[in-house]
């Protein structure tokens, strides 16, 4: 047998356990070389100096021996002159030589050795090459005059007795002290210590001086008027002070030289120390110093990260999160970069938030700033981004960079990060709240379009406000609308509320209608416990839990308000008499509910989704039976619930088949295929089964596909919705989707024509190409021919968008200036047409439609100036353009991410209104306008029953629009320009169209009929002057404002446009097979559809 140990060769040590276990010893023929680096610091003279001098503790250790070793000689030197006898006779010998105990001088020799030792050694270890460096240095001379003759005396003994100045070592005792200091903000890495560090130099100075001219007075004196150390510290202080009562005076010529030599370097030290402690003083003014971790542990602060701060945005912030009262012990701690402004000083040093607000200059991307703010104890972190500037994306950069230091430095610290474009947004879905202000504001713009004043609404919902603005006014108007803007939006558990806690098990609208008819409060919608998602009106089929957390709108929270138990009773006697039955109905309305059983009631057909009607069926029985209103259901039934299709359009049902057909061929529901930016939620929308060539989205050019060169040419059913914007950025898509939603009747889609000053790019087209009736073209308002050729004339709303490249300007408030004088422009031109404008400044919203000498506007300026005196955050309210929702800020909405702090769920409610966001199950918001057939309704309660009987809306306000005469005012000059459209002849129109035929540029030269037209029109103004006028003329016009859930015996008014959450179309969908008048454009949207039915 083979011995295959034998044959096997061992393994090298490094592979074998025994090896690895005890090393490779018995390996040979390694040659490795143990190489030990930085010898140069095991040697002594290396060893002393880390323990003297770079160890930070140890140096600080030895300092501090060094200081007392010091003090206690200067008390030495005290001992004995106190223990010293007043010499006798004048003899210049007393000067030099002194009486001193032998065990005073052994204590003395033995401070003096250990003193020079210590010198010496530090000197030789801070030796650097150059000897004479380390022997003419002040503190080293020092020690030699007052060391050196104690250790001579050990060896001479007959120079015991000579007099040493050892008080010079308080000078050695002030050096040691800020030597010490230094290492110990050095040791316990202590920042902004520069102002405690000159402050101590400077006591330290002036006790050194005092300390010094007492001793040398009083020991000069030993040979004149034998002053002790107590006259001497007279002497001193009142000369230092400039006194100078002559009392005590010295009489030698040594002693009145040394006072002039003590004085000349007063005057030369003093002032020195002085000048840079005020200067750091200042510099500590303006960099804030710090917020002490004592204070952050003990209060309660936020911390407000701004590139630049603005007195206009400091008081929005300082206002709106002060206004809620369990915030008032709150603390505000501004970080930022710049230095502090005039105006934000000077409101900083007002009592009221001089106490509550601490301005640090510093920034969030260093960590010793944010340590200075103690962000880690901060309650939470608001960052906001600087819209003014040019460059809004290198803000948003500087925005993502701060909140990623400050994630960094404080995980735990709640982030409220304001963003400005949308595409940015993805970059901080850490943070806990994130408001994106392009999508916020082209939503909110979008929706002024179909739902007037919307802007208004938002903005009014995110305020707070008691209620109290314009009731000191005489106009009832005034009144009425500044009450109803004290209602906010509110949470509360059902089975904690007074409200709701008796609707458990019942319907979501019958708790809505019901509660608004016995306590006033609106409730919009309800969270399940458990689930983050938030559903506004969820409909007649959504039951109440008794966990559901309830969202209503109310002049104030349930917890804030007092139910009276005389009026409880005085109300259920009166609903005793006046209803009757369990239903708790008004008798009439059972009564008449009764006689009409035949007639249906409940309107179950398939109803508009933005222009309901509100009248009962036209039938021969309304003739002779007065209209009745139908009860609310506790729990909807199938009979009550609308059970047909809502994804399909009533208006398709009105067509004829082969409409209907083309209709369907044309348009599908469907989410858009191409997004903009990342981040963007996913809406329903009406879309083209095929994306439009983006040659066709030109408006002003013609092309292959057809021959259009103007919006009258392509001869829209609807009026146009035209947008001003500047650049075409990824936030107009939020502008497109909101007018393009799933639950917009067809036949009421408006085209939109973008008017761009600069070209989009092909990303953009990408996107809007799917949408139908979306155009655009590239000119400026500015320009008339670019405004007729976009259709003006043809437009119901145009909406101006503030420009970014006018938004910084050297005077804050003429950023605006241009888009004013525009607008202004546009409303002499076109009084019909419908602005909505965007401003930069809310303050330059009183130049809207602005008229000199009209009075009334002018007692509207004394109004907002007498509401801003009694401390409103709403002073702005009462002028006409912001209440009809023709004016809109950007910066009202910072309020938003302010008010989130309080209410989490504010940015959530305001997302799904403006239709950023849709959850399934969840409603939107529409509008509809009460016509003559429905002022047989008559109130704004019965109006609530009815449309939550019929089809489970919930209104939540009304839009009032009413005439109002005026004083003689400025006359307006306008034109019309619609006739001028309708007298062209068939001649002019064939020769026309011939000409968009065979022309291919948008140059004006090449629209001949367009530039005659431009011309006559101007010759048309001039030849008129301020004679003509039209149904704006300066005797009557109208004015318009919100009522946010009025009172439910608030009169309807005709023309009242009344805003409604409408359930979700989805929710109502059958299990079974989608009808055929809904369709999908693609596959991605029938996958969404099956997902999205309930």
């Amino acid at each position: 047998m083979v011995d295959l140990e034998s044959e096997v060769p061992p393994l090298p040590p490094r592979y074998r356990f025994r090896d690895l276990l005890l090393g490779d010893q018995g390996w040979q023929n390694d040659d490795r070389v143990q190489v030990e680096f930085y010898m140069n610091e095991n040697t002594f003279k290396e060893r002393l100096k880390l323990f003297f001098i770079k160890n930070q503790r140890s140096s600080l250790r030895i300092r501090l021996f060094n200081f007392s070793l010091k003090l206690l000689s200067c008390l030495l030197y005290i001992i004995r002159v106190l223990l010293e006898s007043p010499s006798q006779g004048n003899e210049w010998s007393h000067i030099f030589w002194v009486n001193r105990s032998l065990p005073l001088w052994g204590l003395q020799v033995l401070v003096a050795l250990i003193s020079l030792f210590e010198t010496i050694l530090l000197g030789y270890l801070s030796y650097k090459g150059n000897i004479w460096e380390q022997i003419l240095r002040i503190p080293f001379i020092l020690e030699i005059i007052n060391a050196v003759p104690f250790v001579i005396s050990i060896f001479w003994p007959a120079l015991r007795n000579l007099f040493v100045p050892v008080f010079l070592n308080c000078w050695l005792a002030k050096h040691a002290l800020e030597n010490m200091i230094n290492d110990l903000h050095r040791a316990i890495q202590r920042t902004q210590s520069a102002m405690f560090n000159q402050v101590l130099i400077l006591i330290s100075t002036l006790l050194c001086l005092i300390f010094t001219c007492i001793c040398g007075i009083q020991h000069l004196e030993r040979i004149g008027k034998k002053l002790n150390l107590f006259d001497s510290l007279y002497f001193c202080i009142v000369t230092f002070s400039t006194v100078g009562f002559g009392d005590v005076t010295p009489e030698t010529w040594s002693s009145k030289l040394f006072v002039v030599a003590m004085i000349c370097v007063a005057l030369v030290v003093l002032p020195i120390q002085f000048e840079q402690l005020a200067y750091l003083w200042m510099e500590r003014q303006k960099s804030g110093g710090n917020y002490s971790r004592h204070r952050a542990q003990t209060e309660k602060h936020v911390v407000l990260c701004v590139s630049s701060l603005k007195i206009d945005l400091l008081m929005d912030f300082l206002n709106e999160f002060y206004a809620h009262p369990r915030l008032q012990d709150y603390y505000v701690v501004i970080l930022c970069p710049t230095e502090m402004d005039v105006q934000v000083r000077r409101v900083l040093q007002i009592p009221m938030w001089s106490q509550r607000v601490i301005y640090l200059q510093g920034s969030a991307l260093k960590d010793q700033d944010l340590l200075r703010a103690k962000m880690d104890d901060a309650e939470a972190c608001f960052i906001l981004s600087s819209r003014c500037e040019v460059d809004r994306t290198s803000s948003d950069h500087q925005t993502i960079l701060r909140a990623w230091a400050v994630k960094d430095f404080a995980p735990n610290c709640p982030l409220y990060v304001q963003i400005l474009k949308p595409e940015n947004k993805f970059h901080i879905k850490f943070a806990d709240h994130v408001v994106c202000e392009e999508e916020f504001k082209y939503a909110m713009l979008a929706l002024n379009c179909i739902c007037p004043a919307t802007s208004t609404l938002i903005t009014l919902l995110v305020h707070t406000s008691r209620g109290q603005e314009g009731q000191q006014s005489p106009e009832q108007w005034q009144k009425t609308y500044g009450r109803c803007s004290g209602n906010e939006v509110y949470h509360i558990t059902l089975e904690e509320s007074a409200f709701f806690a008796e609707y458990e098990g019942k319907s979501f609208t019958y708790a809505s209608f019901h509660a608004h008819k016995k306590f006033g409060v609106c409730l919009i919608g309800v969270r399940r416990e458990g689930n983050k998602n938030i559903l506004l009106n969820p409909g007649p089929r959504y039951i109440m839990n008794a966990t559901d957390v309830c969202f209503y709108i109310n002049i104030t929270k349930e917890e804030n308000s007092a139910f009276k138990n005389q009026d409880q009773q005085k109300k259920s006697s009166f609903s005793r008499s006046f209803y009757h039955g369990p239903s708790r109905l008004p008798v009439h309305s059972i009564i008449a509910s009764m006689g009409t059983v035949a007639i249906d009631l409940q309107d179950t057909s398939c109803r508009s989704a933005s222009g309901p009607t509100l009248t009962l069926p036209t039938e021969g029985i309304k003739e002779i039976r007065r209209p009745s209103i139908a009860p609310v259901l506790e729990v909807a039934d199938a009979s009550s619930l609308q059970t047909c299709d809502l994804l399909s359009d009533q208006s398709e049902d009105e067509t004829t088949p082969d409409e209907k057909m083309s209709s369907n061929l044309e348009y599908a529901k469907g989410y858009p295929p191409y997004s903009p930016y990342i981040g963007s939620s996913p809406t329903f929308c009406h879309l083209l089964h095929e994306k439009v060539p983006f040659c066709c989205l030109r408006l002003d050019k013609s092309c292959q596909h057809n021959y259009y060169e103007d919006a009258k040419a392509y001869g829209f059913k609807n009026k146009l919705i035209i947008v001003a914007a500047e650049t075409a950025g990824n936030g107009l898509y939020n502008f497109i989707v909101p007018l393009r939603a799933y639950y917009r009747p067809k036949k009421e889609l408006n085209p939109i024509v973008l008017l761009l000053d600069n070209p989009p790019d092909i990303h953009f087209l990408d996107a809007i190409c799917w949408f139908p009736m979306v155009y655009y073209m590239v000119g400026s308002i500015d320009n008339l021919d670019d405004l007729l050729r976009c259709g003006v004339t043809f437009a119901a709303n145009m909406v101006v968008v503030d420009k970014e490249s006018t938004m910084s300007a050297e005077e804050d408030y003429m950023a605006d200036a241009k888009t004013i004088v525009n607008v202004q422009t546009l409303f002499r031109l076109f009084s019909s047409l419908s602005i909505i404008t965007e401003l930069t400044h809310p303050a330059n919203m009183r130049f809207m439609q602005f008229r000199a000498k009209d009075c009334y506007s002018l007692a509207l300026s004394k109004l907002e100036k007498k509401e801003r005196e009694r401390g409103s955050n709403l002073a702005f309210m009462f002028r006409l353009p912001f209440a009809a929702g023709r004016v809109f800020s950007i910066s009202m909405l910072d309020t938003l991410l302010y008010q989130s702090f309080v209410k989490d769920y504010m940015i959530s409610i305001t997302r799904l209104l403006l239709g950023l966001d849709t959850i399934p199950g969840s409603g939107f918001l529409c509008s509809i306008k009460i016509t003559e057939e429905d002022l047989w309704i008559r109130t704004y309660a019965r109006l609530y029953q009815k449309l939550c009987s019929s089809s489970g809306d919930v209104p939540i306000g009304i839009y009032r629009t009413e005439s109002q005469k005026l004083a003689t005012s400025e006359s307006q000059i306008s034109i019309s320009v619609e006739e001028w459209e309708d007298t062209k002849d068939c001649k002019d129109q064939g020769h026309h169209r011939g000409n968009h035929r065979n022309s291919t540029s948008s140059d004006q030269s090449d629209h001949p009929l367009l530039r005659r037209k431009s011309m006559q029109w101007a010759r048309r103004l001039s030849r008129k002057g301020p004679r003509h006028s039209d149904e704006m003329n300066d005797h009557q016009s109208t004015l318009s404002y919100i009522l946010i859930n009025p009172s439910p015996d608030t009169r309807l008014e005709l023309n009242d446009v009344v805003y409604l959450i409408r359930p979700d179309p989805l929710s109502y969908l059958p299990n079974s097979e989608p009808s055929q008048n809904s369709s999908i454009c693609n596959a991605t949207g029938q996958d969404s559809r099956e997902e999205t039915q309930l």
